[in-house]
């Protein structure tokens, strides 16, 4: 059985959020994978729905019947672009882009990695094949 207590937040803390998928077994295989690699815990399963936790805050993924047909995000139209996760110091951050091409991710902006957003921040930008993007930024100074 799932504990479904949950701690309380921060007031104006990032209580949880949702992404509509099209696919939820790719979603769990790419973006699952990934929040357990970050330190998420499963948190709750549904048919067609998926969620992981941190502390006090949640992530869920879910394949609803009332997404509109787009079988991909478009992280360029209005809406969420991406989600950006500390993910420990620059070796963790190559470390989990590595293994993260193994789960369905590939290297964004590789041509400048791991400086795509500036020459002073580490961080690696990856896509899945359904379009989302995260972000892993190293949480030490580039120096």
């Amino acid at each position: 059985m799932t504990d479904l207590s949950f701690p309380a937040g921060e007031r104006g803390a990032l209580h949880h959020v949702e992404i509509w998928v099209p696919d939820i077994d790719r979603a769990h295989d790419s973006l699952g994978w990934l929040l357990e690699a970050l330190g998420y815990v499963a948190f709750q399963r549904w048919e067609g729905g998926r969620s992981w936790r941190l502390a006090t805050s949640y992530i869920v993924v879910e394949q609803s019947a009332a997404l509109k047909g787009a079988s991909r995000h478009d992280r360029s139209a209005p809406g969420l672009n991406h989600l950006a996760f500390c993910a420990g110091g620059r070796a963790q951050v190559e470390d989990l882009a590595e293994e993260a091409c193994r789960h369905g991710w590939q290297l964004l902006f590789a041509d400048r990695h791991p400086y795509a957003g500036g020459p002073e921040h580490y961080a690696a930008y990856l896509e899945n094949v359904d379009g989302f993007e995260v972000e892993l930024v190293a949480e030490e100074p580039t120096g």
